[in-house]
């Protein structure tokens, strides 16, 4: 997420009353997760065994739980409730803006794109040319949605992330101010659900297709010409690469690559990442061909008894 303009070390440390680390005018140009941190950006680490990851990360600045004595060339913000200062973050330069209309006035719709009854639309939504949005179809804040896609009925697309940090017993909510982009010559069916980012973009490729009740996890990349069959669910942060084809009921793990080309069978579940070209079945995925022998084997030595 980007801030509406850079922000110093100084002026955030004031806004979440806590003291710094740095030179007091270091420009901090937004925030981020440590998975799509870039430079200039602020990323938060609240656990001692992940201080190294976030300070050797591309992250500029670090909102932390204590001081360290090495900082890596890190600007620090010292915080003594590192995720809920985050969370003050968000909330302050990028506020939720809910609708009182079918249509937010700030979206920026093509005069092509055909909306059907009961859509609805969020704030700084921009839908381009000959776009079709069948009945029911939610698209949230700061979607942006490409030429020639196609939206079936009761699809939502932009919701908030499954995303909560477990404290004491209690899920806390991550507050999402990412955003979903769908690319051109998109379809995507009905009843289905693409989570906008935790802090960054869900992206679906062009000329990817969705089958109906097809769940997109925060984060997600999806590369181009993909197909997706029915009952497909991706967990948050996978990066799929493109003309990948995964049937129905493939389950994919969080934080897990899929390479080009590859093909995966009917109710399989991916729990590591896979490699370009091949063909995957069974759960945990293994390759195909070893999979279905390793199964006639299993019924061979069952028979024998």
């Amino acid at each position: 997420m980007k801030f509406y303009k850079a922000q110093s070390l100084a002026n955030l440390a004031e806004l979440l009353d806590c003291s710094y680390k740095g030179d007091p005018e270091f420009e901090i140009s937004g925030l981020n997760e440590i998975h799509r941190i870039k430079k200039g950006e602020l990323v938060f680490v609240d656990h001692p065994k992940y201080y190294e990851t976030a300070l050797k990360s591309n992250a500029s600045a670090v909102l932390i739980d204590q001081e360290v004595e090495e900082t890596y060339g890190k600007a620090l913000l010292i915080s003594k409730d590192v995720f809920n200062d985050f969370i003050k973050l968000i909330n302050v330069f990028s506020p939720e803006t809910l609708n009182k209309e079918n249509i937010h006035p700030s979206a920026d719709i093509h005069p092509s794109v055909f909306l059907s009854p009961g859509v609805v639309i969020g704030a700084n939504v921009k839908i381009e040319a000959d776009t079709v949005l069948m009945p029911n179809a939610v698209i949230y804040a700061n979607t942006h949605i490409g030429k020639r896609v196609r939206i079936h009925a009761n699809t939502s697309i932009g919701s908030d992330a499954f995303y909560y940090q477990n404290k004491s017993g209690r899920f806390n909510k991550f507050i999402s101010c990412g955003n979903v982009v769908i690319e051109d010559e998109v379809e995507i069916g009905s009843n289905c659900s693409i989570d906008r980012g935790v802090t960054d973009t869900t992206r679906i490729g062009g000329g990817t297709k969705l089958d109906n009740h097809v769940h997109i996890g925060h984060d997600t990349v999806i590369g181009k010409s993909c197909l997706f069959a029915a009952q497909v669910g991706v967990a948050g942060c996978v990066e799929i690469g493109n003309n990948v084809t995964l049937w129905g009921q493939v389950g994919v793990a969080a934080n897990i690559s899929i390479g080009d080309g590859v093909t995966v069978y009917a109710q399989s579940g991916i729990i590591k990442d896979l490699e370009a070209g091949k063909t995957f079945f069974g759960s945990p995925a293994d390759e195909a061909k070893s999979k279905f022998k390793e199964m006639a084997l299993l019924k061979r030595m069952l028979n024998k008894q």
